[in-house]
């Protein structure tokens, strides 16, 4: 009975979806007028735009520019075609703006060659030092003095790659820019999606086609997809089949990004060109960076963004937005707000669509621009109380930092330990390495998405996974803000990774709620995940500079789990899991040290026994910080 009623309540939710693009569409037929150009910019290439300007523009009702630039195409092209929805929501398009969508250069219909990531230019010297900041400038340009009837302010946004273009755009510093609006931004490849820590993310190995193979020529097609291949369903068992990563050459020998990266092991200056976040410097203008507790992809950039902005800008207008999302999720209203089996609310994305974004740009693109807007500091949502908080900033100021001290036996708790002898060991086999998830459909999937919250059950069992837990609390605690995991270990090898996993363990009794998406799921007991973070050895000391583990000697590894806001409920535990493997999320280490792992051979590969220490002269810990 109660399927059934699910069933029919997922329908009506379809049919109505269905129906919201079809009169978007409709409405943007009947109110946009849309137009193609190929704008020049300073060296001479072109590149391709498409302006959506609202058909009641005129000398005495003009409208301002929201712009996006993007390296996925801004089809559709063609005069008569038009996309099912514009703008950043349908609140933005119905107020109505004057939309501009542009092919960045060497993608699609544009001009020029591509390069990932593009390196900014803080001093150009000539019109051939080009980058995202100077064609944006070009763009706002062209935009101002050939599109009738625009107030002469711009706005931008963009999710994912697209955040990335509008953080490196911010950087024009054209007078007209008054609001930009990264979203999910990537900030530096060595630490956000390609890589975590200088780790690989193999979990992305489908994905180099989109990033490593440059068109001939400017196309609406997709001319990538002949270079994209179908691995096998059980996505563990082939990456393990694939032995090392240099076995990729089978597939990626011509492209031009997975050989940049087989050969950029370490962070030296093509990574660093390639880094953002040094040249936040300067910006004048509104920024809301927005992004998603549970982003599988894209949690280090805007955290990180936010707080580069907020340390080398103080007087500018800086606000940090993040909601209980997967990566980008915020942009479409699913009804019940779920990630993978945890259930957080309704209508949470149109919530922050009208409340918060809707807001951002309308008062500084449309009303008086003079930042009071009503909004806070930092807009975030508490994953474990499951409702918005506003803080004045962030990380907030009203917190207490503590120590999670692993001890003895498994436990989990806030007292240093006073035991002279005491660790706890574990065999890491990269031949046999852990599972990141339970899911193994997600592990032959484009990019992971699910395990941000999964259930941590099915690892907790292994005798390769270490488990640290606290007694039942007797009253909440929410961490809000920064993590360190700051490990004492050693090991039998030279090289090692540590997965450290932040969880909050349900009480035995919990209900589950009505909107379960497996029926085989049970809450009681469940171990979400609520942060996690994987580090290399190599790269305790310096992240350009490697260096192999002595063994046997007992080493310090600290590192930086992304913040969190999490209420963990009296009744839950607090639990932290360990192991040296996350497979094939992240590449395996081979625990013997090689000077380039890309390259590193089969026979490489060993096992190694890995001793985490929690001795009073040698504490391995979590340290947080407790909202008050």
């Amino acid at each position: 009975m109660i399927r059934n009623l699910l069933r029919a309540a997922l329908l009506v939710l379809a049919q109505h979806v269905y129906g919201q693009v079809a009169s978007d569409e409709q409405y943007i037929r009947e109110n946009y007028s849309k137009a193609e150009y190929d704008i020049p910019v300073r060296d001479g290439v072109k590149l391709h735009t498409i302006v959506y300007s609202p058909k009641d523009a005129s000398a005495d009702k003009k409208y301002p520019f929201l712009m996006q630039r993007t390296c996925y195409s801004v089809a559709p092209y063609g005069a008569d075609k038009y996309p099912p929805r514009i703008g950043p929501s349908p609140a933005l398009m119905r107020d109505k703006f004057i939309f501009v969508y542009q092919d960045v250069r060497g993608r699609y219909m544009s001009e020029g060659t591509w390069t990932n990531m593009t390196p900014h230019i803080d001093q150009k010297k000539g019109k051939n030092d080009v980058d995202e900041a100077s064609d944006t400038y070009d763009t706002i340009e062209w935009l101002l003095k050939n599109v009738a009837n625009n107030n002469g302010r711009v706005g931008q946004w963009g999710i994912s790659y697209p955040g990335f273009y509008t953080t490196a755009s911010a950087l024009a510093g054209h007078p007209a820019l008054k609001a930009s609006s990264p979203q999910a931004p990537i900030a530096d490849f060595f630490f956000d999606d390609f890589h975590h820590n200088g780790a690989f993310t193999q979990g992305y190995y489908l994905t180099f086609p989109v990033f490593g193979i440059k068109p001939p020529k400017p196309t609406s097609d997709s001319w990538f997809t002949g270079e994209m291949f179908t691995p096998k369903p059980d996505g563990y068992t082939f990456n393990l089949e694939m032995g090392s990563l240099k076995n990729f050459d089978k597939y990626y020998s011509q492209n031009f990004y997975w050989q940049e990266t087989v050969n950029h092991p370490n962070k030296d200056e093509f990574w660093k060109k390639r880094d953002i976040l040094p040249h936040l410097k300067g910006v004048k203008h509104a920024f809301m960076t927005v992004g998603g507790w549970f982003d599988a992809e894209d949690l280090y950039g805007p955290l990180n963004t936010y707080k580069t902005l907020e340390k080398n800008n103080p007087s500018m207008y800086n606000t940090l937005v993040v909601g209980p999302f997967g990566h980008g999720r915020w942009s479409r209203e699913t009804g019940h707000t779920l990630h993978n089996d945890i259930y957080f609310g309704d209508s949470i994305a149109t919530f922050y669509q009208n409340n918060i974004e809707a807001k951002f740009f309308k008062h500084f693109l449309k009303e008086a621009g003079d930042g009071k807007t009503g909004l806070p500091e930092a807009y975030l949502f508490d994953t474990g109380k499951k409702e918005w908080k506003t803080f004045d900033k962030w990380p907030a100021a009203n917190v207490e930092k503590r120590k999670l001290y692993f001890h003895a036996k498994g436990k989990l708790d806030f007292n240093a330990p006073k035991e002279g002898k005491s660790v706890t060991e574990y065999v890491s086999d990269p031949l046999k390495p852990v599972p990141y998830t339970a899911n193994y459909k997600q592990m032959s999937g484009f990019t992971p998405f699910e395990y941000m919250s999964e259930d941590q059950r099915f690892a907790a069992t292994r005798t390769d996974v270490l488990v640290f837990e606290t007694d039942i609390l007797t009253e909440d605690v929410t961490l809000g803000g920064e993590i360190n995991a700051l490990l004492k270990f050693s090991t039998t090898g030279t090289d090692a990774d540590f997965f450290v996993k932040l969880i909050d363990v349900y009480p035995d009794d919990e209900k589950n709620h009505a909107y379960m998406p497996d029926p085989k799921v049970v809450l009681a007991g469940y171990q979400q995940m609520v942060r996690s973070e994987v580090m290399r050895a190599r790269f305790r000391n310096s992240f350009e500079k490697p260096e192999p583990v002595i063994a046997g000697k007992v080493t310090d590894l600290k590192f930086r789990l992304q913040d969190v806001l999490h209420t963990f409920k009296k009744g839950h535990r607090i639990m932290v899991q360990v192991q040296s493997t996350a497979f094939p999320l992240f590449d395996r280490n081979p625990q013997k040290y090689v000077e380039n792992i890309y390259k590193a051979q089969d026979s490489d590969f060993t096992s190694a026994k890995h001793t985490i220490y929690h001795q009073a002269d040698a504490p391995s810990s979590l340290e947080v910080e407790i909202i008050k």
